[in-house]
C-alpha cells in the first residue's frame, strides 16, 4: 500500500489535476499573488504557469517526494523561485507573520486535519494576508451528494486520504477568514469530484 500511495497516487494526482478544464480556475485563484507565497499541497508545480510576475518566492510544502520530483521541470521554467520547505502543511516550517499570501489548490480534501492546516497558515500569514484557494468538496445537489457519501469511504482508500465531503467554505470561515470574493459551482468532469469551490480570503 505504502508504494501505491508513495509512487502511483502522486503521478494520477498529477494527470487528473491538470486536466485543461481546471485551467480557467487555476488561472483566477492565481490572479493577484505577490510577494511571498506559501503554497501547500505543492503537488507536481500544476500552479506554476499561473503565477504572476509580482511573486518574489513561493515556499512550497508538500509531502510527496514524488510529486516534488514530477515539479522539477515546471520549476526550472518558471521565473519565480520556488524553494521547499516542508512535508506538513499542518505544521508549517515558516515563521510567524512570514508570508504576504497563500495559496492552496486541491488541499483541504486530503489533508488530516484541514482545521489545523488552515491554523498554520493563518500563523504565517502577514495582518490582512490573502489565502488564494481552489477546492473540490460536497455538492449542494442532493443526488450528487449523496452519491459521493457513498464514495467517500472507497475515494479514501484510492486516493491517499481524499475526502469528497468536505466544505471547503466553511472550514475556511471558520478558521478566521473573511471571504473577499468566491466562486462556486460544477466543473467539467464527473460531478462527485467537480463540485468547485474557488475564492480568495483574507486574514482577519
Amino acid at each position: 500500500m505504502a508504494f501505491y500511495a508513495d509512487k502511483v497516487v502522486p503521478r494520477i494526482i498529477n494527470l487528473t489535476c491538470g486536466a485543461r478544464t481546471i485551467t480557467p480556475w487555476r488561472q483566477k485563484v492565481c490572479e493577484g499573488l505577490s510577494g511571498t507565497i506559501v503554497e501547500i499541497g505543492y503537488g507536481s508545480g500544476l500552479n506554476v504557469p499561473f503565477y504572476p510576475s509580482h511573486i518574489n518566492v513561493v515556499y512550497a510544502v508538500e509531502p510527496s517526494l514524488l510529486a516534488m520530483k514530477l515539479a522539477e521541470k515546471r520549476m526550472k521554467r518558471a521565473f519565480v523561485k520556488v524553494q521547499h520547505v516542508g512535508l506538513d502543511g499542518q505544521a508549517i516550517e515558516l515563521g510567524d507573520a512570514s508570508c504576504d499570501m497563500a495559496l492552496m489548490t486541491f488541499t483541504l480534501c486530503t489533508v488530516p486535519d484541514p482545521a489545523a492546516a488552515l491554523r498554520e497558515l493563518r500563523r504565517v500569514l502577514k495582518p490582512g494576508g490573502e489565502l488564494h484557494f481552489l477546492e473540490h468538496g460536497l455538492s449542494p445537489s442532493r443526488s450528487v451528494a449523496l452519491f459521493q457519501r457513498l464514495l467517500n469511504p472507497l475515494e479514501q482508500r484510492v486516493a491517499n486520504g481524499c475526502h469528497l465531503t468536505r466544505q471547503p467554505m466553511s472550514l475556511i470561515r471558520d478558521a478566521g477568514f473573511e471571504t473577499v470574493w468566491s466562486q462556486q459551482g460544477p466543473a467539467k468532469g464527473p460531478k462527485p469530484w467537480c463540485y468547485f469551490n474557488a475564492g480568495v480570503a483574507q486574514k482577519v
